[in-house]
């Protein structure tokens, strides 16, 4: 288990690296402006009010109150590392403004830097880290399976919203992911370094 997170965190840092110094010297690429318009345009506004109730599940609003509920009702082995599973949530946006910053890419409208998106950076992270723990959790196989079925559907649905919403490109979306799975894999290999 500890050498799956510490190679999860490595190639999940590595793409996220790539990806911001495409971002940065790159700009938009015609692909990437191509699948933009392709899942962006065209929607119907029914479509777009779902995938702004979906955007959400994102939402600092969201996943900061549901951390706190995650936390304090995992099994007590589980629940006296609280303050990492909490620190994931403070440290994965808090590196995701830095990168924004860094990188300066903007968004397709509005005002403000789009890579990498924060909304899936957040989404990423609780997801990943709510299956991490729900496997620790559960006995049954196939209820851990379930929940990593769930959590990738949770991410997938926030990332396409993201650019429903016309907020941030695809890469913007993918970098946020690779952030978000990179801050989760280097809590759980040092949960696991630390029995």
């Amino acid at each position: 288990m500890l050498r799956r997170w510490q190679v999860v965190f490595l190639i999940s840092a590595g793409v996220f690296l790539a990806l911001a110094l495409a971002a940065s010297w790159g700009g938009v690429f015609q692909p990437e402006r191509g699948l933009y318009e392709a899942i962006a345009a065209g929607l119907s506004p029914a479509v777009v009010a779902v995938f702004w109730w979906i955007n959400h599940l994102g939402s600092k609003w969201v996943l900061l109150p549901a951390t706190g509920v995650l936390v304090f009702t995992l099994p007590r082995i589980l629940r006296r590392r609280w303050w990492l599973w909490i620190a994931v949530m403070l440290v994965a946006p808090a590196l995701e403004g830095l990168a924004k910053e860094l990188v300066g890419r903007p968004r397709p409208e509005g005002l403000g830097m789009g890579f990498p998106s924060g909304h899936v950076t957040a989404a990423m992270a609780f997801f990943v880290m709510a299956a991490y723990l729900g496997e620790k959790s559960l006995a049954s196989r196939r209820a851990r399976s379930a929940l990593w079925v769930v959590a990738a559907l949770a991410i997938i649905l926030v990332a396409i919203a993201r650019v429903v919403l016309r907020a941030h490109w695809p890469l913007d979306t993918v970098g946020g992911a690779a952030l978000g799975v990179a801050c989760v894999a280097a809590a759980a290999w040092w949960n696991e370094r630390h029995p």
